[in-house]
């Protein structure tokens, strides 16, 4: 089991504010929101990721350091592991396959907070830590893991993130039939496959004189 202590807390200084919201669209957790005009932090919600910091243009928000620790973190062994399994499969996913090296969360995690009952990336952010760290190659699994399990995901006005991006097993037929030195097929099925003994395998026989 992954768990994360958190002991910092975004804070912002209302009289820097100008409630450009640019903080709000950053956050990976929902944890910023307007009001009157100004910046709120919801604690609760808080994993002192640094993005707010990093992104405001006024310098109103900086770390403090918490009364208490925050504990966030899932067990995945706690959700039906058939349900885990099936739910990854469809979204293309080894359920041991690394998602967010910055902190080791893996997509069984994602799995397990979807199954948890997480409806947004938000939610599986909050519950797994993920996009904490750097963010960069995280986002796609999150919503390919929100969509296996049927979750519809809408992006608020302004929000920095992209739908998912296009994988090799999602390209069209005609694309994959027009550039057969390319190998896309083969490709898409090692990609399912998720072993690397099969590609090297593979790679070394096809290409063989």
């Amino acid at each position: 089991m992954n768990r994360l202590e958190i002991l910092f807390l975004a804070e912002v200084d209302e009289e820097r504010c100008n409630g450009d919201r640019i903080c709000e669209n950053v956050c990976p957790t929902a944890a910023i929101r307007m009001i009157n005009k100004k910046a709120r932090v919801d604690q609760d919600r808080c994993l002192a990721c640094l993005k707010c910091v990093d992104a405001c243009p006024e310098l109103a928000v900086t770390l403090t350091p918490r009364s208490e620790p925050l504990e966030i973190g899932i067990d995945p062994s706690t959700v039906d592991q058939k349900r885990l399994n099936e739910l990854c499969a469809k979204a293309n996913l080894d359920p041991e396959e690394s998602i967010c090296l910055c902190h080791g969360t893996l997509a069984k995690d994602l799995a397990a907070a979807v199954l948890k009952g997480a409806k947004t990336p938000e939610d599986v952010v909050l519950m797994t830590g993920v996009r904490t760290g750097c963010g960069m190659w995280c986002t796609t699994p999150i919503l390919r893991i929100l969509k296996a399990n049927d979750v519809e995901v809408v992006f608020p006005k302004g929000y920095r993130m992209y739908d998912i991006e296009p994988a090799v097993w999602e390209l069209p037929d005609e694309v994959v039939k027009k550039y057969p030195e390319y190998f896309l097929e083969e490709d898409a099925e090692l990609s399912r496959r998720g072993t690397l003994e099969t590609f090297a395998s593979v790679v070394v026989g096809r290409r063989e004189p």
